[in-house]
């Protein structure tokens, strides 16, 4: 595993209060929001800040939590992202800190620029884990007064990137302004620096849950994003013992290699993150090393689309109505969707390997079904594969039920080997399931849909994509969040899929459940 993907799973268990202990003594982190509601009336009255018609606050009842803004109250346990311990609050991220955009003054106007004393920070200035003490730019007294009217940022102030460069955290070292991908955050309580020191140190994971919008040059977060981003906050106490200990462990992810022995045990903690961090390079073309006798993933697709063509031909499967077809031009990306041509730049999330391809995965899919709306029976012909029957990647066929069906209807809904599975509604929405076997005749249910696709792709790497987080993340936005979230087969014929070529799938694959193996032993 990446340094980076290491410290990224160190900084998870931190915010979810599983790095350090909990001390029962510790003052309880709803006294610290208590405090800053009342400095933030405070300031109000005294007419330093205005009142925030968005400003909410997030209360515990019980084992859920609800948000109270402008008199409304609502449930929002479907956005928690996971549980917290005993003490720690869930909070905005506009409730606890005041934050200011910057600004760049007119590029072409030398009035702003020429004889620059105060330093302008942009995003290629910002130190990860750093201080920003220097920057490339510097703007004017001119600057100063008629583009920032005098507010600049002071030393010690945090600064994050929101644009593009999404989550990139570093402390002011000088009093500095800064341009309009960047934001300056100034908690509202922090008399000893706990709270900037413990969002110094997470804000580049937690900023990762914000709702970003797609951009040619990386994901950006807006306004309403930002103040809507989820904080986990931990009672003080144990803020300042999170970040001794990150300190301390930080070090030595820069330096793995040396430090294997004493990062074992954090390893055994988190199998599944790390899991996920090798899915997403397998997906991105960085497991394996490509082999350039491979037949081109271009290739293939010419013989998937071929497959499917003589399949429309001889009635076996349905033509798309809107077939989509990837390809590349002048370093961008195309899509010829309905004899219309556009650029999708803004919609590939990262580079692949040159043989490798895009592609939508109803492209690749000869079929996308839903499944069979039946009562459930405890006698009968057929067998129907429920949700609650799929645990762990495998199906419990003896307590699968039966459900009376039509004759006719039968070879629309029957399972095959190397069939995909998954769910489209409920707690498990987007769980997939690869039919490895079928020992009895079975159907599936209608809470399930079934997608069907070319021989010629490896159906593990296909299940691997629907672990990856790169799918998880499409999936997402394509949910409808309701009391029961769910997603149609719109959603993952829509879904961008990168195609390697055949022999990478098979040498991705057997890599993966290599390593999969020793990670599970861990």
């Amino acid at each position: 595993m990446k340094a980076h993907q290491l410290k990224n799973a160190i900084l998870q268990l931190a915010v979810q209060g599983k790095l350090v202990p909990q001390n029962p003594n510790d003052e309880p982190a709803s006294k610290l929001l208590e405090r800053i509601a009342a400095e933030k009336r405070r300031r109000i009255k005294a007419g330093e800040i205005k009142k925030d018609k968005r400003d909410s606050t997030i209360v515990r009842r019980g084992a859920s939590f609800y948000e109270i803004a402008n008199t409304t109250e609502r449930c929002i346990d479907d956005e928690l992202p996971f549980d917290l311990p005993k003490g720690w609050e869930w909070a905005r991220l506009k409730t606890i800190v005041d934050y200011t955009i910057g600004k760049t003054p007119p590029r072409k106007e030398l009035e702003y620029w020429s004889n620059g004393i105060f330093p302008w920070v942009t995003i290629a200035d910002l130190v990860t884990d750093g201080i920003v003490s220097t920057t490339k730019e510097k703007v004017n007294d001119y600057a100063y007064a008629h583009t920032f009217k005098g507010r600049i940022s002071k030393a010690g102030t945090l600064l994050m990137s929101f644009k593009l460069t999404v989550g990139k955290v570093s402390i002011l070292g000088v009093d500095a302004f800064h341009n309009e991908a960047i934001i300056s955050i100034r908690p509202y309580v922090d008399p000893n620096k706990e709270t900037t020191n413990y969002l110094y140190k997470t804000l580049p994971l937690l900023s990762q849950n914000g709702d970003t919008k797609s951009a040619i040059k990386g994901d950006t977060l807006n306004s309403e994003s930002l103040n809507a981003l989820l904080i986990p906050i931990p009672p003080l106490a144990e803020q300042r013992r999170i970040v001794d200990r990150l300190e301390s462990l930080l070090p030595l992810v820069e330096a793995y290699g040396k430090a294997e022995a004493e990062l074992s045990e954090l390893d055994a903690r988190f199998p599944d993150m790390l899991k996920k961090s090798i899915l997403q390079d397998a997906v991105q073309g960085k497991l394996v090393p490509q082999n350039p006798n491979d037949e081109p993933a271009s290739v293939l697709l010419e013989r998937i689309r071929a497959e499917k063509r003589r399949l429309i031909k001889e009635g076996k499967i349905k033509k798309d109505k809107h077939e989509s077809v990837i390809f590349r031009r002048d370093n961008s990306h195309y899509e010829k969707l309905d004899g219309v041509e556009r650029c999708i730049d803004g919609e590939i999330p990262f580079e692949i390997p040159e043989n490798w391809g895009w592609v939508r995965w109803g492209s690749i899919a000869e079929s996308i079904q839903y499944g069979y709306n039946a009562p459930a029976k405890q006698e009968g012909r057929i067998r129907m594969v429920r949700i609650s029957d799929i645990h762990e990647n495998t199906v419990a066929w003896s307590s699968v039920p039966f459900c009376d069906i039509e004759d006719s209807d039968i070879p629309t809904y029957l399972l095959q080997p190397n069939d995909i599975l998954f769910a489209r509604t409920g707690g498990t929405v987007g769980k997939s399931f690869l039919v490895s076997e079928v020992p009895c005749e079975s159907i599936y249910a209608g809470y399930l849909i079934r997608t069907r696709y070319s021989s010629l792709l490896c159906p593990q790497y296909l299940k691997f994509f629907m672990e990856s987080p790169l799918y998880w993340q499409q999936l997402k936005s394509g949910t409808t969040a309701t009391a029961q979230p769910n997603c149609n087969g719109q959603t993952l014929a829509k879904m961008l899929f990168p195609l390697p070529p055949a022999n990478e799938q098979l040498r991705i694959v057997k890599n993966l459940v290599r390593t999969f193996a020793i990670i599970d032993k861990m």
